[in-house]
């Protein structure tokens, strides 16, 4: 066992260690305790919940609310918090609550998880981590908890209010609304959009920038990371919220019948949601087919490095959109914010984009063969919520044959690890050549 043990570098670890804990959730929400009716979900519907609560996407083929028990509901809930930390987190901070050190593949393993460039002060970090969510959760929870109770029962909104705060912050997307409706009936309020879009911007941040942020006033400096991260945030923010206002302001299905603050808060969330939360407020089969493309370019990008979402990152796509900009302008180096961008990241870089592109590429055409007839962008939709880890859907998802879940099932789980850590966890250790061959050039373009 010891072998096996050591023979597992950490991105194998990952792996297995997510595979586990959606093992452990499958087996739980097949318990007739864990439904309404008693009956349990069967074998396929579990695997696919357990997996999307893991993943943090919130895809569903079952309505969260009318189909799970109380007891069900926090499995989910479970899953989504030890997906969206990371399990080597909740591992850890056990080994710490019972006085151990953490040891040098703990830290590897934390250095992993959450792209860390060094495995300094992981220690500290490890626990500025836990106390954030808490302090970010708990917040969140008593100001949806406060607003939902002027609609339900006080212990009831105190239920929603952390279920769906924790939901939202962990980037998950998974409601108690019932009916797959999300958070559509709160489309036009003010305390509830603010407070989730709030939720999901701060868990996409990552943990590493909220860390930067919070040691800010002592060091006055941020990181490279860390401006990339914010900046680009903002830009696709601020330019989504403009560009779905000015695509849906007079679509009566969605912002049309809205006030201007209503529309002003519904193009926002609709900005924000898909980076990678998958909560919606407005109906998402009868969004304009402009804003469906523009949704799915979001959904591919995701959010931060080291958080809790998918997606090919927010600094994949600034590293590539800065090395397209020095090509044009015959530069040879990539500045960001006046620092050069090694190589090595570029190709970093690259590699996960052509690899997520092609995942969503091949899962798309499976599923154009596999399902139901309807419209490509259905299939396409379906295919890059799932990599990005979003959640939001067309409707196609509770209509996925048996195949076609296992194939989703598949893309979640690629799609929270990263083709990155999957690449290096079947791959053989990279090893140095001892010679390099000729140079040869290839016409391009």
């Amino acid at each position: 066992m010891k072998k096996i043990k050591d023979r597992l570098n950490p991105s194998k670890t990952l792996v297995f260690g997510f595979a586990i804990v959606i093992l452990i959730g499958t087996f739980l929400l097949m318990l007739p305790i864990a439904t309404e009716d008693g009956k349990g979900l069967s074998l396929i519907n579990a695997l696919f919940t357990a997996t999307s609560a893991t993943c943090v996407t919130g895809l569903v083929v079952v309505d969260t609310a009318d189909t799970f028990s109380t007891f069900g509901e926090i499995v989910i809930l479970l899953l989504i918090q030890i997906g969206g930390l990371g399990f080597m987190i909740f591992g850890t901070f056990l080994f710490m609550l019972l006085g151990k050190k953490i040891t040098l593949k703990e830290r590897l393993l934390l250095k992993e998880s959450f792209n860390l460039f060094t495995l300094k002060e992981t220690g500290i970090l490890l626990k500025r981590i836990l106390l954030f969510t808490a302090v970010v959760e708990c917040l969140g929870g008593i100001i949806l908890s406060i607003r939902f109770s002027f609609d339900m029962s006080i212990g009831k909104a105190i239920y929603y209010g952390f279920f769906h705060a924790i939901s939202n912050f962990n980037n998950a997307g998974f409601d108690l609304m019932g009916g797959f409706r999300s958070l559509t009936q709160y489309a036009n309020d003010p305390t509830v959009v603010l407070t989730v879009c709030a939720l999901i911007t701060i868990g996409g941040l990552g943990f590493i920038v909220m860390n930067e942020l919070y040691e800010y006033h002592h060091s006055h400096r941020l990181t490279l990371h860390t401006k990339v991260v914010l900046m680009t945030t903002l830009t696709l923010t601020v330019g989504a919220t403009l560009l779905i206002l000015l695509f849906e302001f007079s679509n009566n299905k969605t912002l049309g019948p809205f006030s201007v603050q209503g529309k002003g808060l519904g193009a926002l969330f609709q900005a924000i949601t898909p980076r990678t939360a998958g909560a919606n407020t407005l109906p998402i089969n009868e969004l304009t087919h402009a804003t469906l493309f523009l949704t799915i370019f979001l959904m591919y990008i995701g959010a931060g490095s080291g958080s809790t979402a998918g997606g090919i990152k927010i600094t994949t796509f600034a590293v590539l959109v800065a090395t397209v900009w020095s090509q044009m302008r015959g530069k040879d180096d990539v500045i960001l914010f006046r620092r050069r961008i090694v190589m090595e990241t570029i190709l970093k870089a690259l590699t996960v984009a052509t690899s997520g592109l092609a995942i969503v590429v091949f899962v798309t055409f499976i599923l154009s063969i596999t399902e139901k007839q309807h419209d490509f962008i259905y299939y396409l939709f379906e295919a890059t919520s799932a990599f990005g880890t979003v959640g939001l859907s067309m409707g196609l998802t509770p209509e996925l044959s048996t195949f076609g879940r296992l194939i989703i099932i598949l893309t979640m789980f690629a799609g929270r690890l990263g083709p990155l850590t999957l690449g290096f966890a079947i791959s053989k250790k990279r090893e140095k050549m001892a010679y390099q061959r000729p140079k040869g050039d290839i016409m391009i373009g």
